[in-house]
Parts: C-alpha cells; sequence; structure tokens
C-alpha cells in the first residue's frame, strides 16, 4: 500500500507548479504520457470531455482549463506554437475519470485525484467547523450535481426508465427499500423530495453510491438498460455491506432532520454554502 502512495506521488506531484499566485497546477503535455496517451489528438478529445464534464457540472471551463501555449522550432526559420492547458486538480480529475482504468497510470490518477480534491475542497470550505444544516446544504449540492453527471452517463448506458434506473440503486443501498418507500418511512408529503430530508450522513452514503455507479457504468462500457439497473442495485447494495462491516448505522436508521432543506430555504435560513 505504501508502494502505490509513493508511486502516486512521484507520478503526478513530481510534475505539478505552483504559480504567482500559489494556485497548483499540471501542464497537459506533461500530464499526457503519465497517463500512457501516444498522441496529443488523443488526449485532446479526452480534454474535450473533461470540458463538456465541467461545464454540466456548473463550474467556469475558463478557472480550471485555462490554454497556454509556446513558440517551438519547426524549421531553421519557422516556429509553431505549441498548443497545451494548464489544469487545475478538478480539471485533471475529469480528466482521467474518462480513462481506462484497466490501465495503473489512470486507475492510479482516478484515486490521486479523486482523493486529493475533494480533500481540497474540505479544506477550503472548513468542513469540520460546518454546522450539521450547512453540512446537508454542501452535500446536497454535490449530490444533485452528481445525479445529473449519473442521469448522463445512465442515458448513455441505454436507460430510458430513469426511475426504475435510481430505485435499482436506493434498492441495494436501503436493503429493498425503493425512493416511494424511503419517503413513506420518513413520513414526507406527496412527491417530497428525498433527499431534501436526510442529514448529512445519509447523503454522503448517497453521493458514494451515485459516485461510484457512474464510474463502473463508464468504465466497464455498459449499454444495456438491465445491466446498466443491476450495476446500480450491486453498487449501492456493496456500500451497505461497507457501511455494515465498519459498524456504521445502516441508512435507514439514520434520523430525518426536522425540517427539509426546502423549509430551511424559506425560513431564509440558507447557509449560502455552495461547491467549489
Amino acid at each position: 500500500m505504501n508502494e502505490i502512495k509513493e508511486y502516486t506521488e512521484k507520478l503526478f506531484e513530481n510534475i505539478k507548479h505552483i504559480d504567482e499566485n500559489g494556485n497548483e497546477y499540471w501542464l497537459a503535455r506533461e500530464l499526457m504520457p503519465l497517463l500512457e496517451y501516444n498522441k496529443w489528438e488523443r488526449f485532446s478529445n479526452a480534454i474535450e470531455y473533461a470540458k463538456t464534464s465541467c461545464i454540466k457540472s456548473g463550474y467556469n471551463v475558463s478557472d480550471h482549463f485555462p490554454e497556454v501555449g509556446k513558440l517551438v522550432q519547426i524549421g531553421s526559420k519557422t516556429n509553431r506554437k505549441l498548443k497545451d492547458y494548464k489544469l487545475s486538480r478538478y480539471a485533471c480529475y475529469l480528466i482521467v475519470q474518462n480513462g481506462d482504468s484497466r490501465k495503473e497510470a489512470i486507475a492510479l490518477g482516478q484515486t490521486y485525484f479523486a482523493i486529493q480534491t475533494r480533500k481540497q475542497e474540505l479544506n477550503e470550505k472548513e468542513y469540520s467547523k460546518l454546522t450539521e444544516d450547512e453540512k446537508r446544504f454542501y452535500q446536497r449540492d454535490l449530490t444533485r450535481k452528481g445525479n445529473y453527471s449519473l442521469n448522463i452517463a445512465a442515458r448513455n448506458a441505454g436507460v430510458k426508465n430513469f426511475d426504475k434506473f435510481h430505485n435499482s440503486g436506493y434498492k441495494g443501498l436501503y436493503n429493498g427499500e425503493t425512493a416511494n418507500d424511503i419517503a413513506r418511512r420518513k413520513k414526507l408529503r406527496y412527491r417530497e423530495d428525498i433527499l431534501d430530508n436526510m442529514g448529512s450522513d445519509e447523503l454522503i452514503a448517497n453521493l458514494f453510491r451515485i459516485s461510484q455507479t457512474e464510474q463502473k457504468l463508464k468504465n466497464e462500457n455498459i449499454n444495456l438498460e438491465s445491466k446498466a439497473n443491476e450495476t446500480h442495485f450491486e453498487v449501492g447494495k456493496e456500500i451497505r455491506n461497507t457501511i455494515k462491516k465498519l459498524g456504521g448505522t445502516m441508512p435507514e436508521d439514520l434520523p430525518t432532520p426536522d425540517k427539509s432543506l426546502k423549509e430551511l430555504e424559506k425560513e431564509n435560513k440558507t447557509l449560502n454554502v455552495k461547491n467549489v
């Protein structure tokens, strides 16, 4: 385990740059060979996919993928501008998420940038100092964006009945309960959002289900609706088993907050906790 950690640090930390404002970044042309891309054209395609994900997640592409370049001599009197990008940690995370995890470098990159991006988010927001309601707003925002990305991956995997697809995940995580079952147990009103009525721990469990299902759909190139539903169920069940092994509280046993996030918003108690 230590060897892998040292390898990832050497692989990605050694090419990290710090600009004049103290911001870290990676140059795309230095990252490309580490991720086992041989041609810039192919890596450019991966960058474009990552840009699209960035936009759909509500972030500004220019903040995470600023274009840079340098002049290189290609003849005795001819220069050409070589295109490059200054990639943020989040940009690198999006790029490796679309890579082939069967490749060791890609798998290491997915782990490294996912963990480090998450740590950076939590440090910047001083997550441990937030109140429970602030944590709920923060995690709800992440699950909303995560579900948006998951829906895109599910559609690409052939899903047409999204209610059935999402219920498959809930059934795995909640020991057979559908979204309607969860709503009834929580004694919610008709069509009231169950995610708005979860505490931060329950939201985190669902966020993990969402992100891991999206990755599995992409990494395994799933293109059959029944297989996508089965995958969502399996991921939810595996997360449930992990919670059990760790001695944690099952999601259905976690308390339902007294007030939904919508109610808190109406009472002007929104604490302006937004994702980076």
